[in-house]
């Protein structure tokens, strides 16, 4: 039963590794395209979706630009947080929160890594016919987190709400 409840959580390491070596290559791979040239941009579908190429020096949608190394430190200290509480109590999550907690930590993981290894978050899917901020597949493994947490937890409600 212990190798059972082992493998998983191997099961989720690999899927977080999985989700963290997507994300790095989509970014190695826009920075190559872009050979590194800010703005560089391409259309995908029309205005309305483009790759562009920028590097954050700041925080969540570009705020504070220059002044990553609080950003860094603050995340580090969250993600340590995170991962010493959440491993605790992950054991006994459902299996669609674990899935939720792995894309929250997988993107975290992504743009940390960013930090410490470029000084800079690297951002490309630029959807300006409806957002003014570029982003990246780490970002949006977050995001996919957050939903999923919160549609799990709306579900669960409704359910103990019913009988």
């Amino acid at each position: 039963m212990t190798s059972i409840k082992k493998n998983s959580i191997s099961i989720y390491i690999i899927f977080i590794t999985l989700l963290v070596c997507i994300d790095q290559l989509t970014k190695q791979a826009i920075y190559n395209l872009s050979n590194g040239r800010l703005l560089y941009s391409k259309s995908i579908i029309g205005d309305f979706f483009r790759i562009t190429y920028i590097e954050n020096h700041g925080g969540i949608f570009g705020l504070a630009q220059g002044h990553i190394i609080w950003f860094t430190i603050i995340s580090t200290a969250m993600i340590i947080y995170i991962y010493l509480t959440e491993l605790k109590n992950f054991r006994s999550y459902s299996m669609i929160n674990k899935i939720a907690v792995s894309f929250i930590i997988s993107g975290a993981i992504g743009n940390m890594l960013d930090r410490y290894i470029r000084g800079y978050v690297i951002d490309m899917l630029d959807f300006r016919a409806i957002w003014s901020f570029i982003f990246n597949v780490a970002d949006v493994y977050i995001n996919i987190g957050i939903y999923i947490l919160i549609i799990a937890y709306i579900l669960k409600y409704l359910k103990e709400k019913k009988g």
